[in-house]
């Protein structure tokens, strides 16, 4: 099923208007700034957290100017903080290209994502809304913590479901749970619809990372990551830490520590990766997917009432629980 043409299909023109305005703010006349920039340009994805925020504002009203603003802001604010993860990081890659970092150096990486995170607030600013301002910040301050909440627990020994969640809320999920309720806020909804559109997206989010983690327990060229990558950077994700609960396995927990302690070998993160699809981790990730899923559509059934919008944001629900990439 072509998911991706049914979601985008009930705000097709705006989504375009979206993609000119988005290009226009990451572009500049000089010469370093501008290079970087236009690689950041190429590397576009699929636009999945601007397509939430059209869809929520087209849910509960028109899609606005306020709206395709907010969209610019919330979009450059994660580009921004993609920039700085790389850094933190030292990743040299981000979707298959180079990483900003890798393709001219730190300064330069740090510099443009400044520059982005800048020409956020300012696109922000020309929505007028004081509420909406405070949303941006507030996820900008969400997703920081979140990267630092994920350091610290690579140091922390102990291993449990309720830490990472605590992680994978205040990174993912907080950026799709801010697209759903800012949408809604710029078409005006009221406050009671806002807070159902925020644990929709919530839901989306946390879903999104999940299936994500779960990639990383099979070799697939096209996610564009090794497999046991995830405990090569000493994260360990729900399909493992459910193994080692489920199983209680003392070996494999010693291996799983030494993940956190970053001295663990390719062999051992095999046996780990091994072990879990053995011991059921990755059918209770999958499962917990589902869970959430079923939470979701009630929010589509009660809460969408345009079909079309219903039907394109039954197949975004689907298309994150079910992509391969």
């Amino acid at each position: 099923m072509d998911y991706l043409s049914i979601i985008k299909q009930p705000i097709s023109s705006e989504l375009c208007d979206f993609i000119d305005l988005f290009n226009k703010s990451l572009s500049h006349t000089d010469g370093l700034l501008s290079q970087a920039l236009e690689h950041i340009r190429n590397r576009a994805g699929k636009r999945m957290r601007p397509i939430l925020i059209l869809l929520m504002a087209k849910n509960f009203g028109e899609i606005t100017d306020v709206t395709q603003h907010a969209a610019v802001g919330l979009e450059l604010l994660h580009t921004a903080s993609l920039v700085h993860d790389d850094v933190v990081d030292e990743s040299g890659e981000r979707r298959g290209q180079k990483s900003v970092n890798a393709m001219f150096d730190n300064k330069v990486a740090v510099l443009v994502g400044d520059y982005i995170l800048s020409t956020a607030l300012l696109h922000v600013s020309y929505t007028h809304s004081e509420i909406i301002v405070r949303y941006l910040a507030e996820l900008g301050r969400t997703l920081s913590n979140g990267e630092i909440l994920q350091l610290s627990n690579i140091q922390n020994q102990e291993i449990s479901e309720e830490v990472y969640y605590q992680v994978i809320k205040q990174k993912t999920a907080a950026l799709f749970e801010a697209c759903a309720a800012i949408g809604a806020l710029s078409a005006g909804a009221a406050e009671e619809d806002i807070q159902e559109a925020k644990k929709f997206g919530q839901n989306l989010g946390v879903i999104f990372q999940i299936r994500d983690d779960i990639f990383d327990y099979y070799d697939q060229a096209n996610v564009g990551k090794p497999t046991g990558n995830d405990m090569a950077e000493g994260k360990l994700t729900l399909p493992v830490i459910y193994a080692l609960r489920s199983t209680g396995n003392q070996d494999m927990l010693a291996l799983a520590r030494k993940v956190k302690a970053g001295t663990v070998t390719k062999d051992e993160i095999a046996e780990l990766v091994k072990f879990t699809k053995e011991n059921g981790g990755i059918e209770y990730a999958d499962q917990r997917m589902w869970e959430l899923h079923a939470e979701s559509v009630y929010f589509l059934e009660h809460e969408v009432h345009d079909e079309d919008v219903r039907k394109s944001l039954r197949a975004y629900l689907d298309y994150v629980i079910e992509r391969n990439i």
